[in-house]
């Protein structure tokens, strides 16, 4: 029998790449979207006409009954939220409806519509904020340090306790930062490829960033979705870390992208106070263990493949369109 799949926010990154994955494996996959949304359906362009797009919004209880009542997935794959932490500073009652409180509303739906259901509800590393130990696990404590990492603590604690409750199969995947030709501009790691390429084209004189000594844990969107499916795979449900259990500097990214395109990184960029983050006391890394041992599952692309990748894709979409 076809299996069907209902994913929130299918037209970003990650739900655009899990769908994928999921019409490769077979499934029937259903995309949430709000009637509303001027979000692209770019990402998808190339898929469309093999998903459902259905409308409903996290903010509206019977919108999510009567979309889960209507489709009745096996499984349920909750991407959507308000994503970008300095948004988070500025629209912090949004991010909380939609990152925390849609949750809820979601997971209330399932065990009233569809209780055997598989749920994966997106976690973030943002949860473990300036944690206390160095790599984070499954069992490090949260201690978010902005809107958008609380909401999704919040939204954390919610699926792992109507898991208790009720019984209902719910995972939470803790991911660390992932990226892709997908990315949105505004991200550090898409920003830093995407204006190398601009340079190297003519098209831009000067990239400013902020803390180049700043550290981070990068995964491929392809592998983390990959992580998320296994997930609903097991017998039993858990929360993962997913991530690559290595730290890159800003600096390396940097100076990977410049090089791949024989430039002189030094020569073009430049340090601006309005990005500055100082050093966290405590690397931001994720420990793979659990994820490893229980799933087996591990990245499939290095950090350099994943810098090469975007420079590359990047390049050709800015010579596209001179």
């Amino acid at each position: 029998m076809t299996k069907r799949a209902l994913i929130t926010g299918l037209t970003g990154q990650d739900g655009s790449y899990l769908a994928e994955l999921l019409l490769e494996k077979g499934y029937e996959v259903y995309g949430l979207v709000r009637r509303s949304s001027t979000s692209s359906l770019s990402r998808i362009a190339h898929f469309a006409d093999r998903v459902h797009v259905v409308p409903g919004d996290l903010l509206d209880q019977c919108s999510l009954m009567d979309v889960i009542s209507d489709t009745h997935p096996d499984e349920i794959y909750n991407l959507a939220s308000q994503s970008y932490v300095p948004l988070s500073w500025t629209q912090p009652a949004l991010t909380a409806e939609y990152t925390a409180l849609g949750v809820s509303r979601l997971l209330e739906a399932i065990r009233r519509c569809q209780p055997k259901a598989r749920f994966y509800q997106a976690s973030s590393s943002e949860v473990f904020g300036q944690p206390d130990e160095s790599p984070q696990s499954e069992k490090t404590a949260f201690r978010p340090r902005n809107p958008y990492g609380t909401a999704k603590a919040y939204a954390h604690w919610m699926t792992t306790n109507y898991r208790e409750k009720y019984g209902l199969y719910a995972c939470c995947g803790v991911t660390y930062t992932h990226e892709s030709p997908r990315r949105g501009a505004e991200f550090v790691f898409r920003k830093i490829t995407r204006t190398a390429a601009q340079i190297k084209l003519g098209l831009a004189s000067e990239l400013r960033l902020g803390n180049l000594d700043a550290k981070r844990d990068w995964c491929h969107a392809e592998d983390v979705v990959t992580a998320m499916w296994m997930m609903l795979q097991q017998e039993t449900p858990g929360d993962y870390v997913i991530a690559s259990g290595q730290t890159y500097a800003v600096r390396e990214l940097v100076e990977f992208a410049f090089r791949y395109l024989d430039l002189d990184w030094e020569q073009y960029v430049s340090v601006a106070p309005e990005f500055y983050r100082p050093n966290e006391s405590v690397e931001l890394v994720g420990d793979v263990t659990q994820i490893q041992t229980d799933l087996g599952w591990k990245p499939k692309y290095s950090f350099k493949q994943l810098v090469e990748l975007m420079v590359d894709y990047d390049m050709q979409q800015l010579m596209a369109a001179k």
